[in-house]
């Protein structure tokens, strides 16, 4: 008997091949938090620069169907704002993923406060969405 075609969520080749050179040349945050969330840090498996859909999130966790963004200063203006909200929504509606957003300052010198933010979002339901920006 033939093998039925199944349809993917899957992300395009050339998403996944631009997620593959944004893992490559990540900022210094995202560096910084990677260093303390990779083999299972806090409990739950994430990973760098995933392709998910039209879009390339920060860190995806599979588990707590949780997104991490780390955000720099062009986030602040009005059209990347709009765009990213775009992008959550599309998200949370399509994926039914959660996304927390921390702008690299508070990576760069509060990474307690943002880890256990983080730690805080991947035992909360995944019902519960606690999108904003951590300053």
């Amino acid at each position: 008997m033939p093998r039925q075609k199944v349809t993917h969520w899957r992300a395009s080749r050339a998403m996944q091949l631009r997620a593959r050179e944004l893992r490559r040349a990540m900022t210094p945050a995202e560096k910084k938090l990677w260093q303390h969330i990779r083999d299972n840090q806090l409990g739950a498996q994430f990973r760098k620069q995933h392709a998910v859909g039209p879009y390339i999130v920060d860190f995806f966790c599979a588990k707590a169907k949780l997104v991490i963004e780390v955000d720099g200063d062009t986030h602040a203006d009005p059209k990347q704002a709009a765009y990213d909200a775009e992008r959550t929504q599309w998200l949370n509606e399509q994926k039914h993923y959660r996304v927390i957003r921390f702008w690299n300052s508070a990576v760069l010198n509060n990474i307690e406060g943002v880890l256990a933010e983080t730690a805080k979002a991947i035992e909360l339901p995944t019902t519960e969405s606690p999108n904003h920006p951590i300053a």
